[in-house]
């Protein structure tokens, strides 16, 4: 299913939708459907059909997703807003935006996930949000295994400008003087042709010479990201590490002018040495224009993940806390499975997600691609979710399936919630899913309501309850939210 959505609301339809103080879910469809009429919801069969001889459940109740935690999205269209402007509609994915915030989920001691499934009911009759979520344990730099980064970096002529290229060198700097000695980095640089600048290279005694090549790194012309990754994925091979995370680290606006510019034909070009040595993708976006599609793409397919540096604070964040973090995995390949009862639920929908969507018959097929998770991270999936009037019991249980990442050895955990850990209302919950809460009904204005969230106040009261928020969790990136819709509300 295409992530754009061929539908575009003007703002002042955003206005009038917000300020009416509910958004309206759209009517119900079938599987799949055609976002352009709207999203649509999985019909639950009928508790007759379930609860007959079946040997296997019925795909009508199941929601099966590949793991993601991009937040490139967020980060652009705060960036959007504080620059005045208005975050374009296809550009807006609510699961970045609900995966941006830390979480209250219990984790594991050892590699995999805890599954965690809580709700609330919101202002709409017989309407919950309900929110899986899966945890990994803390990160520990100290114990995780060497690093092999290949830095792939866009030195195009629109890379010159603040913000961009400035941004990445100030950042590499930083970061190479906080990697550890057995780490090594090489750096590939993409205009009209992509060059090899440095081989890769252990930091210890030689931090100098790094240093020296990422300040010698200047804009020239137009942007050959084609090359540049398979240039950069050639260097990461060459370079190759035993018993190191190999990963290849693309740092560009996305603005691709040159050469091969679709993210399918680029991948297809890698496939073999992203599959054969496990070499993932970790992908940087800059710049007030950026192109948030093929970036997001690319990584998507290249079992990485995406964020956005929108400035000096969020790089320290993104290179010096982020990526060492995602050097290390405790999970290759993961997928989650969602079955909620039709006895109890009448219709569902996975809120965003779109590309990430797996059939339900290959949940459990480990030749078919999931996410890519390391230490530290958590994953949170968003559902709007109708149950039937006055039923009572089991609601839903999710499954999380990973393999090993060095075995490659398969594993799964569950959890399950009933109708009655429901929460009388959204704002009754803890304040972790209030924040989860106001990440997604904020995407959805964004997005002109494509989403439907059902129980949406308008902008104004959403601020409110975000500033709220912040004060309860001492959390700035909760009082960066507020900001962030305070920008939004008059446009």
């Amino acid at each position: 299913m295409n992530r754009h959505r061929t539908r575009r609301r003007t703002y002042g339809a955003l206005l009038a939708l917000t300020t009416a103080g509910t958004l309206l879910v759209a009517g119900c469809a079938g599987d799949g459907g055609d976002r352009s009429n709207g999203p649509s919801y999985t019909r639950a069969p009928a508790p007759s059909q379930a609860r007959g001889e079946e040997t296997a459940p019925s795909s009508d109740h199941l929601s099966t997703f590949a793991l993601d935690v991009d937040t490139a999205s967020y980060g652009y269209a705060r960036r959007t807003l504080a620059d005045g402007g208005r975050p374009d509609p296809s550009t807006i994915r609510p699961e970045e935006f609900v995966n941006s915030f830390r979480q209250d989920y219990r984790t594991p001691e050892h590699n995999g996930f805890t599954v965690t499934v809580d709700g609330a009911r919101t202002s709409r009759p017989n309407w919950s949000l309900v929110r899986v979520g899966l945890a990994t344990r803390p990160a520990d730099t100290e114990e995780r295994p060497p690093a092999a980064l290949t830095f792939v970096i866009d030195v195009s002529g629109s890379m010159g400008e603040p913000g961009r290229l400035d941004l990445a060198k100030k950042s590499l700097d930083t970061m190479t003087d906080r990697l550890r000695d057995d780490d090594s980095v090489a750096l590939v640089t993409f205009s009209e042709h992509a060059e090899r600048v440095l081989p890769m290279t252990r930091l210890g005694g030689h931090r100098a010479e790094i240093h020296d090549a990422v300040d010698g790194l200047d804009a020239l012309s137009s942007t050959n990201l084609g090359e540049g990754v398979e240039t950069g994925y050639a260097t990461a091979v060459a370079g190759l590490r035993e018993n190191a995370t190999n990963r290849v680290v693309l740092i560009s606006d996305g603005l691709a002018n040159d050469g091969e510019t679709d993210p399918d034909a680029i991948l297809r070009r890698i496939d073999g040495d992203r599959r054969e040595y496990g070499i993932t993708l970790f992908g940087v976006g800059v710049g007030s224009d950026y192109g948030d599609a093929l970036m997001e793409r690319l990584a998507d397919k290249g079992d990485g993940h995406t964020v956005y540096v929108a400035g000096t604070k969020s790089a320290a964040d993104v290179f010096c806390r982020q990526l060492p973090q995602n050097i290390d995995l405790v999970a290759r390949d993961a997928k989650a499975q969602v079955a909620f009862d039709p006895h109890t639920v009448a219709e569902f929908r996975l809120i965003g997600y779109q590309d990430r969507k797996v059939a339900d018959r290959d949940f459990r097929n480990d030749r078919v691609d999931g996410g890519e998770i390391g230490p530290g991270h958590t994953v949170t999936a968003l559902y709007a979710v109708r149950t039937n009037p006055g039923t009572d019991g089991h609601l839903a249980t999710a499954t999380v399936r990973w393999l090993d990442p060095d075995t490659r050895t398969p594993h799964e955990n569950t959890g399950a919630m009933e109708t009655s850990a429901l929460h009388d209302d959204v704002w009754s919950a803890s304040p972790r899913f209030q924040v989860t809460a106001v990440a997604a009904y904020f995407a959805d204005a964004l997005a002109g309501g494509d989403y439907d969230i059902p129980g949406a106040p308008g902008l104004t009261k959403l601020r409110s309850r975000a500033a709220a928020l912040a004060e309860v969790t001492e959390d700035k990136e909760v009082a960066e939210l507020s900001t962030a819709i305070g920008e939004a509300t008059p446009l």
